[in-house]
């Protein structure tokens, strides 16, 4: 190892930047990869003997420790020293630490197959068991692809794998076997890109109480790397309804208010992947239709939203795609659409003039009930009967209708269907 004063040490850094070219991939760094000055200011006045110091915006390194080339070294291994998600400078002196400059090399996003946001190949989670317990198999061979500018509903019961699925994405959790990617990148190979594409809004309140939701704000999005002059603070506290709130101190917030300072946190730093694990639980009806707005201006803006929510009213409403997981397994994925039809039910209420004490011979071949002297509830498969069928029937049997209400099949009808179904593989029984 050779050691080069600072201005050859400039040269030959941008000599080498230039052999590399702009898209060479980079690696995530380590404590024995070497550090070049590229991009910092030196302070040439100083730079003078053994304790030459190199100055960066927040931090001081010694000349001797910090930069240090050696004279073979291979154009390719200069992109150790990239930090492969912002391309930012990474520092070593005594413990690691990241600089803020900026360096010559930014990684490009990769290409997104079928612009798929969140692409799952048979992904798996076990727990190991605890006290005698046999382990628990949270995510079965999990396959899913989430398009890109999408409102995804990924539905389930309690204790289905839904959160084990969004931190394994957030990287809070280590799968057991698969792959995932968000946004193109790989949640392991490219683990820091993948966490900047993302963001989630936890089912915990995970809220500082000593700090204010600015404060809170600003922070979170310092520790994505949002320049001052690019942040959102003032318009994400308007979104969430918190500009009053805006000064007071977290621990002050009703449960709806944290609620609501988390799902601003998760937006400050524009990712294209939005995470909703239950937004809006314990929030009143105004401020959620005030969130589900917002939330609807940022998927027509291009975001993809993958939400989680037990009010399927929500996910029926909102989501153009539907995901249900049950006992670890992805049961059913399909358009919202084309999922309420598999049920093929429909529900008729018709009240007549009539008092009836029994259903007349003329309705008796269709599935019909009399909950109340005037009013007979039919049930039927829309593919197969048409309701003009039951108002020539109804005519046929004398009765005079004086109001009608029909109900289509709804998500929570074939939520509960699907989820019904017991788990093969633990030995249960059918429910209901």
């Amino acid at each position: 190892m050779v050691q080069l004063e600072p201005e050859s040490t400039v040269s030959v850094s941008r000599r080498l930047f230039r052999a590399l070219g702009e898209n060479e991939p980079a690696r995530a760094i380590g404590t024995d990869d070497l550090a070049v000055p590229a991009d910092l200011q030196i302070n040439k006045g100083m730079a003078e003997g053994a304790t030459a110091p190199v100055a960066t915006d927040n931090a001081t390194f010694d000349l001797n420790d910090f930069v240090r080339l050696h004279d073979a070294l291979h154009p390719s291994d200069l992109a150790r020293i990239v930090d492969p998600i912002d391309g930012r400078m990474i520092a070593i002196a005594g413990g690691q630490s990241i600089s803020p400059c900026r360096a010559l090399l930014t990684p490009s996003r990769p290409a997104i197959a079928n612009e798929t946001a969140v692409e799952i190949i048979d992904l798996c989670k076990t727990y190991p068991g605890r006290r005698g317990q046999p382990p628990v198999r949270a995510l079965k061979d999990v396959a899913l692809d989430v398009p890109a500018g999408s409102f995804f509903g990924l539905l389930g019961p309690n204790g289905a794998g839904k959160s084990t699925l969004i931190n394994i994405l957030a990287g809070l959790v280590v799968r057991t076997s698969g792959e995932a990617r968000i946004w193109g990148y790989d949640i392991d190979r490219d683990m820091r890109a993948a966490r900047r594409a993302i963001g989630v809004v936890p089912q915990e309140l995970n809220i500082d109480p000593f700090f204010t939701p600015r404060e809170l704000l600003e922070v979170q999005a310092g520790l994505y790397g949002v320049p001052k002059a690019e942040r959102r603070t003032d318009e994400i506290l308007a979104a969430v309804g918190l500009t009053r709130q805006a000064g007071s101190y977290a621990r002050t917030l009703s449960g709806g208010m944290r609620r609501r300072l988390l799902v601003g946190k998760a937006m400050v730093h524009s990712p294209p992947v939005l995470v909703l694990d239950e937004p809006t639980a314990g929030v009143d009806v105004e401020l959620r239709r005030q969130l589900w707005s917002y939330v609807r201006r940022l998927k027509e803006s291009g975001v993809t939203i993958l939400l989680t929510t037990h009010y399927l009213e929500e996910a029926q409403a909102l989501c153009d795609r539907i995901a249900i997981i049950n006992h670890g397994r992805l049961i059913a994925h399909d358009t919202t659409e084309a999922l309420l039809q598999r049920l093929d039910a429909k529900q008729m209420t018709v009240t007549v003039a009539e008092v009836l004490d029994s259903v007349p011979e003329p309705l008796t071949s269709f599935n019909v009930e009399l909950p109340r002297p005037s009013r007979l509830v039919f049930h039927y498969p829309p593919s197969r009967i048409h309701c003009g069928e039951i108002l020539t029937a109804l005519r046929d049997a004398g009765l005079t209708v004086i109001d009608l209400a029909t109900r289509e099949a709804e998500l929570e009808d074939i939520f509960l269907q699907l989820t019904s179904q017991p788990d093969e593989e633990a030995g249960e029984a059918p429910k209901g």
